[in-house]
């Protein structure tokens, strides 16, 4: 019963810590009090999956999120054709705890949607960013779908905003901002309605567009992430 109080008591001082600080609006502090105690915990891993289609730009987002070219070392093959066989796991540079997962695309001929999720073992997944360079697709649509059934979050990334403003370019009345515009009003019909956050982004070019603001999503994200593991774990 002692033991079983102590731990209770653990997990309310963190709770009550972490909602002070960003009561305050201090999400610094909120972030510095939660990782202490993840040390503490023995850093328990975060496993993020890139997943969509193939050619959707996976293998590149995964490079640019962890801030290196496609030819650094260490970096996620990427090609005209399918790199990702198996998933593959990267670590992020400033996070040693959290895992990128570069995933094969759905619905090859030998990644069938139907047979996808047994593959790449879903249910060790923390959390999903789904990739899609052109319209979402229906199995974008199914991957949300097994997401939603087991409460999991997800972020939706519109990639390869740069080849569309490009082509757009060649027009006579040509607006980046009516562009951009238009596109995001394509993926929201194209979610009908699902609550997830969308992002327009280029891997090429991460100061650009949607990129930062996805970036500084993910970080506060995963400091809710480790926080949720560490309050399991307490």
């Amino acid at each position: 019963p002692n033991i079983n109080m102590e731990i209770i008591d653990k997990k309310e001082a963190l709770i009550s810590a972490v909602k002070n600080h960003l009561q305050n609006n201090d999400p610094a502090a909120a972030v510095a009090r939660i990782q202490e105690h993840s040390n503490q915990q023995h850093n328990t891993p975060l496993n993020i999956a890139i997943t969509g289609e193939s050619g959707s730009g996976k293998s590149t987002f995964v490079n640019a999120f962890r801030g290196i070219s496609d030819e650094d070392d260490g970096a996620a093959p990427t090609g005209v054709v399918e790199s990702s066989k198996d998933p593959k796991a990267y670590f992020h540079p400033d996070y040693p705890n959290v895992i990128l997962w570069d995933l094969p695309g759905i619905g090859t001929m030998k990644f069938p949607a139907d047979e996808y999720l047994k593959h790449i073992e879903f249910e060790k997944f923390d959390f999903f960013i789904i990739i899609s360079d052109t319209r979402f697709t229906e199995n974008d649509l199914k991957l949300v779908q097994e997401i939603q059934k087991k409460k999991k979050k997800f972020y939706f990334v519109r990639s390869k905003i740069d080849n569309d403003l490009n082509t757009e370019r060649r027009k006579f009345r040509y607006s980046e901002e009516r562009t951009l515009r238009k596109i995001r009003d394509g993926c929201v019909r194209d979610l009908q309605g699902m609550r997830s956050r969308l992002f327009l982004i280029s891997s090429f070019e991460p100061h650009l567009y949607d990129f930062p603001l996805l970036y500084e999503h993910n970080k506060l994200l995963l400091m809710q992430i480790v926080c949720c593991h560490v309050i399991r774990g307490v």
